[in-house]
């Protein structure tokens, strides 16, 4: 109740015919003592959490495509950080050393890990002639068994001076193309305090519950551990790491190391499309009629059939319920149409990978078609005209980012998985087949992170925000709902019959909006 002004005029009290005071009639309620009005039922409140993962700030567009987005230097340009990890295919070493404050960044420790086996190689031969005017940079060559593996992993570990540790884990290759005009995401997990207790014991580490922050910690100390096969890399970093309570994280971390890996799970990790089925079989799913998307950069030669990616494509249906088959399948990737438009023009084209000219490529591209579909919503008329097109604010930046999304319904109005990763859609990336002995071949390191409604409590949803990471403006009547901040335009929109994929080795002699061609005379 709202307290009575005592300054203001009071009401004037009822005269009798004789001047006095009249007396009202007694109310009964005002002979009791007078209490408070029964609470009402109280007012059910939503908690909105922001999307786990950001979209990466680019230089030419305007700010309101641009909220919630994130930097290099947002990330690196903490005064506070004491030692860097940084883990790439490809570095600017000038680039990277740029984003840390100026004040600390010939102080800081920054140790770079890079796939570039061969001394002869000139990605090898620059990095190195780089990290010679920073004496607080240190290389390192990851071990690489496999002749036609790389080291794709894009991540950052950071060490601060005040106890506090954060791992972040991207799309972007370390260099100012990639974070300038292309489309990427960043997941960043809380600062992590120091653990008040020791590390896990070996029986209790075999059975964390998937999306727990221990899991994480688990599987992330034990991605690192893989790089010191045949020599010390990473380490120092894996006993530091160790320290630190995870306990805040929410999310499955999703990785692959090369190898021959089988099912023993000693060490409590799986890798490749083994460990994104077993992940997925922790994950309630919608059971109507709902759809995955697979966002990639790079289409791999996966075969003249569809045998693999049909093994794939059943690993991503795994659920904690029963197998679901009602579920259809999409593939996004840019034509050569969205490529000449992107901001970059054909530039943008130098990043993204597939190819249609040989017999095999033409006969994988023939079971591809029908379930690709345009990264931009406003290549045809008739969705850009749509009032039901929800616009990411991306179109013209091209995508390096990776992503896969299972949706709930067709609309694509909620979420039941989404996974940002630097694997693209290739065996090299996800694993070979399991062979007759129950091993899968893997050939790179890639990394990524899994995220699904509850890891944030009990009935929470999760549903697609565009141009915004929180989920406000959507109608909802869960108590908790989280937001996943989308890369591309939804409603999809399908690749026509006569729509080929973006294919870096042909010749495009049609002018971009720069005036560029692409390709030999």
């Amino acid at each position: 109740m709202e307290d009575f002004d005592q300054d203001g005029p009071r009401k004037r009290r009822r005269l009798s015919d004789d001047g006095q005071i009249e007396s009202s009639p007694t109310v009964r309620t005002l002979e009791r003592p007078v209490s408070p009005p029964p609470l009402r039922r109280a007012l059910k409140t939503r908690k909105d959490v922001p999307s786990p993962f950001q979209l990466t700030r680019i230089h030419d567009l305007p700010e309101s495509s641009n909220l919630s987005t994130v930097s290099l230097r947002d990330i690196l340009g903490d005064p506070m950080i004491a030692e860097c990890w940084e883990f790439n295919y490809l570095h600017d070493l000038d680039f990277l050393m740029d984003a840390f404050d100026p004040d600390v960044k010939d102080l800081v420790k920054v140790n770079v890990v890079h796939g570039f086996w061969k001394s002869e190689n000139p990605s090898r031969q620059r990095l190195k002639l780089q990290a010679e005017k920073y004496a607080n940079v240190k290389l390192h060559t990851a071990y690489m068994p496999e002749m036609f593996g790389t080291h794709h992993s894009k991540m950052i570990i950071v060490i601060r001076h005040d106890d506090m540790a954060q791992v972040i884990i991207h799309t972007a290759n370390m260099i100012e193309f990639d974070w300038k005009n292309m489309t990427q995401a960043v997941w960043r997990s809380p600062l992590l305090p120091k653990a008040s207790s020791g590390s896990l014991t070996n029986a209790t580490m075999l059975n964390l519950e998937m999306g727990s922050g221990q899991k994480f910690k688990q599987d992330l100390l034990n991605y690192l551990r893989a790089y010191d096969t045949r020599r010390t890399i990473c380490g120092s970093l894996v006993q530091e790491l160790s320290k630190y309570d995870f306990s805040q994280v929410h999310g499955a971390l999703i990785a692959s190391v090369p190898g021959r890996h089988g099912n023993d799970m000693n060490s409590g990790t799986l890798w490749g499309w083994p460990a994104l089925k077993q992940a997925l079989t922790a994950v309630s799913v919608n059971e109507g009629s709902g759809e995955i998307v697979v966002q990639i950069s790079s289409i791999a030669t996966l075969g003249p059939t569809d045998k693999w990616l049909n093994m794939f494509f059943k690993a991503l249906q795994a659920s904690k319920k029963k197998e679901i088959n009602d579920i259809k399948f999409s593939i996004i990737f840019p034509t050569a149409e969205e490529i000449r438009r992107s901001l970059n023009g054909y530039g943008s084209g130098s990043a993204i990978h597939t190819k249609t000219q040989s017999d095999a490529q033409v006969k994988q591209l023939r079971y591809l078609r029908p379930i690709l579909s345009h990264w931009a919503g406003d290549v045809n008329s008739s969705y850009q005209e749509s009032s039901a097109l929800n616009d990411a604010g991306r179109r013209r930046a091209a995508p390096h980012i990776k992503t896969y999304i299972r949706f709930g319904d067709s609309q694509c109005s909620s979420i039941d998985w989404m996974l940002v990763t630097s694997a693209n859609l290739s065996k090299q990336a996800w694993g070979e087949a399991m062979n007759v002995g129950g091993d899968v071949r893997i050939c790179s390191y890639e990394i990524g992170v899994l995220v699904w409604p509850e890891l944030y409590g009990d009935g929470a949803v999760m549903i697609p925000t565009f141009k915004t990471d929180l989920p406000g403006s959507v109608k909802s009547d869960a108590a908790v709902v989280v937001g996943a901040r989308m890369p591309y335009d939804i409603p999809l929109q399908p690749y026509s019959k006569d729509d080929i994929p973006w294919c870096a080795t042909a010749t495009y002699t049609e002018q971009d909006w720069k005036g560029e061609t692409w390709g030999n005379d």
